[in-house]
């Protein structure tokens, strides 16, 4: 490792270091994938006709006519990938073309990429600026608060307070 000590012309000592030959390292053995973190791609140049049932994560950049049921994973919809079906899954994520109902658990998200037809039914939502989206939404959660419109108080409501404070006077002033 540590060569001989030369001294240069200003008799300063330094160490010169033997070149070493460097070995290759071998590579550090992957760790097989959990059930939870397994994902399968179904690639941009596959297409595919029929039910899908899973397990695992499923990313569709190909094309894809039928219904795919994995209520307790993902479903993503790659920036290629034409998808005209039923989705029932945890979480879904459209960035390419899906005509079709999607049932979530959890959040569907619409990307700005995205071009969607059809109806969602999901606990959250969100489609981002630019996205095309043409269907209906239904949000499954309770109401924030309880409503009653039958037992809607009967007096002036607050805009009717407002018109009638700036209401021209109907009494009219006679002069002598």
């Amino acid at each position: 490792m540590l060569g001989k000590t030369k001294k240069p012309e200003n008799d300063t000592p330094f160490t010169v270091a033997k070149k070493e030959e460097a070995k290759p390292t071998p590579p550090s053995p992957r760790p097989t994938p959990t059930p939870d973190e397994g994902k399968t791609t179904i690639g941009e140049h596959i297409s595919i006709e029929g039910q899908i049932k899973g397990e695992e994560h499923l990313v569709v950049e190909g094309a894809m006519k039928g219904n795919v049921e994995m209520e307790k994973h993902n479903f993503t919809v790659g920036s290629n990938g034409r998808v005209e079906g039923e989705i029932r899954a945890q979480n879904v994520s459209i960035s390419g073309q899906m005509q079709g109902t999607i049932n979530a658990l959890g959040k569907v998200e619409v990307t700005k990429e995205a071009d969607f037809c059809g109806e969602i039914k999901a606990k959250s939502i969100s489609v981002e600026d630019g996205a095309y989206f043409k269907g209906s939404i239904e949000l499954d959660r309770e109401p924030h608060r309880k409503s009653n419109f039958a037992a809607a108080p009967k007096g002036p409501s607050s805009s009717d307070a407002g018109q009638t404070a700036f209401s021209p006077s109907t009494d009219t002033k006679k002069e002598p």
